[in-house]
């Protein structure tokens, strides 16, 4: 009984392949070709590969009899009579030549599938630019010898597995993939006679850019394959009504390409060496949450070009090369880490540094919130007053340290909620002396930031730098009410045979903090977004999700953030450049980066249900006060200044303890 075609290809020459590369083994071999490995998203779309060259091998059994024909019509149309060498097309090639000495037009020549085949695997033997009749005799035997060798299924099989059809992608599967997002399985007659038409010039007939020019080259196969047998007349004219239709994204469900790097530096962490190829990957990415991103990114960044204070290089400039501004957005699901969405740079193609795994950037006052959340855990409330002033901390290398806010003013006594919300540098400083810098420090890598955090003033203003991954899997802490996750990218990996070789389970988050104070700071940043530095981000995003965020700007207008969240979703965005400058005057994360934040949820959660909103959990007391006053509403107190405030029992205000039956009302605040 006859092996399976792949398979006796396989065993015939599996001792003989060198897998170091030095060697293609003997020219008359069919030689195992390196294969991708190829990334899916969580739904099983393909969003992209990972490999030296892309290519998925695939037995020609399982393809439409016309795909393998389409190429046997127009390059090879004596292919099942000849030997390796159709004389017939030598024949015609040499009278070809000699007309085309005395004309001076230009005549192919007689190459069959087979002497094709031969070159094409075995360039270190068979170099087909050399035009030399020495290297057509060696080409001619061993096409003669592969053909006693192999059968012809075999070698149309390695054939249409090989060529190259144009952008790196090799083989019928993977331009099939890549050009129509679809297997070869499932080729349409017109499409099979598409590809058929790139063996002759993947450039020249490219179908993405030239649709037309590969229109009519299609149109021509599809005549020679009438004319020779392989489909009716009729098939081909209904085939030749079908447009010349490529997919977006090169075939994938999403523009993927860092979030599939970001997929190889975590299974390559996980050790599995998936460059080597003929993995399937499988990771946690939701197409439709990258699309949004990227578009919102995109569109953001040009804006931004185009604004009159920006003084740089813009993209349409330097068409993409040289040091231009630069962006990265992660959005993650804080139940499970998941991370849905990532997105490195504004092109790969450009500029492949994944500044969403591999940056380090300061995060300016995205940072607060884990200063406040340290204050909270030291009994202080959101209620406290704490002054916004002029300070000098004398440092221990003898300068001084004076933070000023980004509007240049300072507001006086100020609650901590407040504060927050219109984001007041001297108060973040304050507390972060007040609970000791030790404990901010000790704070944040409890939230699950890995990187240094230096014991300084300033670091509670964002000075010491995070990686974007990271720094969103650790405001995820605020999502899940004190919980931290690890970022999942990849969920499992299997290999060729379809052996898992990796897999891992979704996070489960860990409790750090106190679900109340997490809850609290998490309320503080919704107003923040509601009313304060983020409305930029609020106001785009349908008003039944709820969205909390906190933005971040660093001195000199270098770095600019916007950190948010959803109830099902924690998401940032950083904008800058890799080698950092000023991005304009008065550039900050409220105006730059908290729009795209909003852009991307708006897009994400155009025509979904929205998420059940938060609700505070057990535990906590509340009172109505008087936001400008920060003491206790009453009947004076206009609506607009009303607002509920959240208390640890046992911080709330002595009025509150004191009476228990007017339990949520109190009035004068705690200071100090």
């Amino acid at each position: 009984m006859r092996l399976p075609v792949l398979l006796t290809a396989v065993l015939a020459l599996a001792p003989l392949h060198a897998q170091t590369g030095i060697t293609t083994g003997e020219p008359w071999q069919i030689v195992p070709q390196r294969q991708s490995s190829l990334v899916f998203a969580r739904d099983g779309a393909f969003i992209g590969e990972i490999g030296t060259e892309s290519r998925t091998t695939v037995p020609i059994r399982s393809l439409p009899r016309y795909v393998g024909q389409a190429f046997v019509a127009v390059e090879d149309q004596r292919f099942y009579q000849h030997d390796g060498v159709d004389l017939i097309g030598v024949a015609g090639a040499i009278k070809g030549r000699i007309l085309g000495s005395i004309t001076g037009e230009k005549r192919g020549g007689a190459s069959t599938i087979t002497q094709q085949l031969v070159g094409n695997m075995h360039p270190d033997q068979i170099d087909r630019r050399d035009m030399s009749l020495a290297r057509k005799l060696r080409e001619q035997q061993a096409a003669r010898e592969m053909e006693r060798h192999y059968s012809k299924e075999q070698i149309l099989e390695a054939y249409i597995n090989q060529i190259n059809f144009g952008h790196g992608w090799y083989g019928v599967e993977s331009a099939s993939r890549h050009y129509f997002a679809k297997s070869a399985s499932t080729l349409t007659l017109a499409e099979a006679a598409t590809l058929a038409a790139l063996p002759k010039s993947p450039v020249a007939y490219d179908p993405a850019r030239f649709p037309d020019r590969a229109r009519t080259r299609r149109d021509l196969i599809l005549g020679l394959m009438a004319a020779q047998g392989f489909v009716s007349a009729t098939a081909a004219g209904r085939a030749r009504t079908e447009p010349v239709t490529t997919a977006p994204n090169s075939g994938a469900a999403a523009p993927s390409e860092y979030f599939v790097d970001a997929a190889r530096q975590f299974a390559e962490r996980a050790g599995v060496n998936v460059a080597g190829g003929g993995y399937r990957i499988y990771t946690t990415e939701d197409p439709a949450l990258e699309r949004a991103a990227v578009q919102s990114l995109t569109e953001a960044t040009l804006a931004v070009e185009r604004r009159p204070d920006f003084r740089h290089r813009t993209w349409a400039s330097a068409k993409g090369a040289g040091p231009l501004l630069e962006g990265a957005v992660v959005a993650i699901e804080p139940s499970t880490g998941d991370v849905r969405a990532l997105v490195g740079g504004r092109s790969w193609a450009m500029a492949p540094f994944n500044r969403a795994t591999r940056a380090m950037r300061q995060p300016g006052s995205s940072f607060k919130p884990f200063v406040y959340a340290k204050a909270l855990e030291d009994s202080l409330t959101a209620a406290t007053i704490v002054p916004d002033t002029a300070l000098a901390i004398p440092l221990v290398n003898g300068d001084v340290y004076s933070p000023e806010n980004s509007d240049n003013k300072f507001l006086g006594p100020i609650t901590l909620r407040e504060a927050l919300t219109h984001s007041r540098n001297p108060v973040a400083v304050q507390l972060a002396l007040r609970v000791g810098l030790d404990s901010m420090v000790a704070m944040a890598h409890r939230a699950g930031i890995p990187t240094p955090v230096a014991a300084v003033p300033a670091s509670a203003l964002g000075a010491s730098v995070v990686r974007p991954l990271d720094y969103v899997a650790a405001y995820a802490l605020w999502a899940n009410s004190g919980g931290t996750v690890e970022p999942r990218i990849v969920t499992r990996i299997e290999d060729a045979t379809g052996r898992v070789v990796y897999q891992r389970p979704p996070s489960v988050p860990q409790q750090v903090m106190d679900a109340r104070i997490a809850f609290i700071v998490r309320d503080m940043m919704r107003d923040a977004a509601e009313r304060g530095t983020g409305t930029a981000a609020r106001k785009t995003v349908p008003p039944e999700i709820a969205v909390a965020g906190k933005t971040g700007t660093t001195n000199d207008n270098v770095d600019v953030w916007f950190m948010g969240m959803t109830p099902d979703l924690v998401a940032g965005v950083w904008l800058g450049f890799d080698r950092p400058q000023t991005i304009t005057p008065g550039a900050a994360g409220g105006t730059l980066a908290a729009p795209i934040w909003g852009a991307m949820m708006a897009r994400y959660y155009a025509g979904r249900a929205a998420p059940a909103p938060w609700t505070p959990p057990p535990g906590l007391v509340t009172a109505e006060l008087d936001r400008r006053t920060g003491q206790l509403a009453d009947d004076t107190t206009p609506s607009e200044q009303r607002y509920t405030e959240y208390f640890i029992p046992g911080t709330e205000p002595e009025p509150l303890r004191s009476i228990p039956w007017k339990a949520g009302v109190f009035g004068t605040l705690i200071s100090w």
